[in-house]
């Protein structure tokens, strides 16, 4: 198993993660709705938004995987963040030497094919992807890889809307405490 190298911006991609503030976050359905998506277009019966953190992949959707998070160490969507400009797609990872003795390969869930669409933000970090893995080594159609990139799109506006709506919130509290202060104030005198 060959483990990724490390982005060389990992510290500014690592706090860039942190601004959307969705890490350990709990389900929400747009993205639930964009990974099921991608299952059907790709005929895939596993499919996610994962994000990479410092040393584990989080699953913030998924489809077909039980588990929360990965280390990130195992995790081909670490190599995936390595190519913000392309999809990483590996037909058979049992032939891959990056991935051939993975665990997740090895052992559950036996993972053969593998594709995930960087999700990258306007400054150019990439947080994770939206991943499609399947039992059986396969193939994406041009037109299947195109769509998971076009959902790929999705799953960041979906982002960014996520963290607008945080900010949104914090400043509606700011807001609403300007308001009781001004209101004291008004008793007062």
């Amino acid at each position: 198993m060959i483990v990724a190298p490390t982005p060389p911006n990992e510290e500014e991609r690592l706090g860039a993660l942190r601004g959307f503030d969705i890490l350990d976050t709990p389900a929400e359905k747009a993205f639930d709705d964009l990974v099921r998506l991608a299952l059907y277009i790709c005929e895939t019966p596993i499919a996610a938004v994962s994000f990479v953190d410092k040393d584990r992949q989080w699953f913030k959707s998924k489809v077909g995987w039980g588990v929360p998070e990965t280390k990130r160490d195992i995790s081909f969507c670490a190599h995936a963040i390595t190519l913000p400009n392309e999809t990483l797609i590996v037909p058979d990872a049992s032939l891959d030497a990056r991935f051939s003795d993975n665990p997740l390969v090895t052992g559950e869930p036996k993972i053969r094919f593998y594709a995930g669409a960087p999700l990258v933000t306007e400054d150019g970090y990439v947080l994770g992807t939206l991943c499609v893995i399947d039992h059986v080594p396969k193939e994406l159609t041009a037109a299947q890889t195109k769509a998971l990139e076009v959902l790929r799109n999705q799953v960041m506006r979906e982002l960014e809307l996520h963290r607008k709506n945080l900010e949104l919130a914090e400043a509606n509290k700011k807001l609403e405490q300007a308001r009781l202060d001004l209101s004291e104030e008004d008793t007062r005198h």
